[in-house]
């Protein structure tokens, strides 16, 4: 996924006075991600004790979801 596909999570809107304000913080992406995250996590049974293996496996898997998600979107 390109950054270019990516927004703000948590635009200001069009307020006229918020026009101008950069957006910095998290993406539409990360966001999406980390929710997808929560929800692969929650269903694997939330075991505190994972190694690297499994945090790889549910990090790759959770922004695999978040492009489908951006993509969906586009649709």
């Amino acid at each position: 996924m390109s950054k270019e596909n990516d927004f703000p999570a948590f635009a200001a809107g069009g307020h006229p006075l918020l026009q101008h304000i950069q957006q910095e913080g998290i993406s539409a992406r990360d966001y999406f991600a980390a929710k997808a995250m929560q929800s692969l996590y929650s269903r694997a049974g939330g075991s505190p004790a994972i190694d690297a293996d499994s945090c790889d496996y549910f990090a790759h898997h959770a922004y695999q979801m978040a492009d489908a998600m951006l993509k969906a979107r586009d649709e």
